[in-house]
């Protein structure tokens, strides 16, 4: 199975497990930037070069020889699952992509018809009841998650901890896991744990969405979106991204974590 999912500077100066909707552009361009003195031009996820990606062939012996012997600084981020989601289902369900097309092709017809979502259009201003329709996406998400119907779950809406788990079963292990919420601070130990070619200003980096814009604005706090029904599948599905990464499952509208991780902790329950 290998290291799915990781990068690593060509410098080999740290390794990093992304988590999709995780502050992930915004990691590879540092990255990128930490080696390169300048960031990629583009979305960092369409880089075929000046990276190691494990989607690379010829990056993979070099990953994998990095991460079974802990060469490097190993890391990732997590964000709150509840804020996480809807990032999925208004940045993949509701608007158009980079490509101009509606993402995966059949998908959002698919859930049109079979869970009854509407996402709205870029001529009517992407008018819709956003809390139905978030809703019914998450039944759709649970039902990929927990009985792989009627597709397959996708990177974007599956738990995090199967993510991260991927790296720990196959021999690596984490030195952080940082939190989206504090990224300036989580990254700053990351950075302040290796050594760059280039320094890096944290707070003069931009937060690369490259999603941005090309949709629907959330209308409501986070908290409507989830009723009690909602928060009951969110716990199905995420129970572990919750406790493992410590936030706050009973309050939606804290997105916040509540506790410290325990890297030990992480590692023993998701490495079995």
């Amino acid at each position: 199975m290998g290291f799915p999912g990781t990068w690593m500077t060509e410098t080999e100066s740290v390794v990093y497990r992304v988590v999709p909707k995780s502050a992930c552009s915004t990691i590879g361009q540092i990255m990128y930037y930490s080696d390169h003195g300048e960031f990629f031009d583009g979305d960092i996820h369409d880089a075929q070069g000046g990276i190691h990606k494990w989607a690379m062939e010829d990056s993979q012996p070099l990953i994998t020889a990095n991460v079974k012997n802990h060469t490097s600084y190993s890391f990732t981020c997590v964000r709150n699952p509840y804020t996480r989601i809807l990032s999925s289902f208004f940045d993949k369900i509701c608007s158009i992509q980079r490509n101009g097309k509606r993402y995966r092709g059949n998908l959002v017809p698919l859930l049109i018809q079979k869970y009854g979502i509407e996402v709205g259009s870029p001529e009517e201003g992407f008018e819709f009841d956003q809390i139905k329709s978030f809703r019914r996406f998450l039944l759709f998400a649970r039902d990929t998650i927990k009985y792989r119907r009627p597709m397959d779950p996708d990177i974007h809406w599956s738990a995090m901890s199967g993510h991260i788990s991927t790296f720990i079963i196959n021999g690596g292990r984490y030195d952080k896991i940082v939190w989206t919420e504090q990224f300036n601070d989580g990254m700053q130990q990351v950075l302040d744990g290796i050594k760059t070619p280039n320094p890096i200003e944290l707070s003069g980096i931009p937060r690369f969405n490259e999603s941005e814009g090309h949709g629907p604005t959330r209308a409501h706090p986070v908290e409507d979106y989830f009723d009690e029904l909602s928060m009951h599948m969110m716990y199905e599905i995420y129970k572990k991204d919750f406790n493992l990464f410590k936030y706050d499952f009973e309050n939606p509208g804290n997105k916040m974590p509540v506790g410290e991780i325990d890297l030990d902790e992480v590692h023993a329950k998701l490495g079995e």
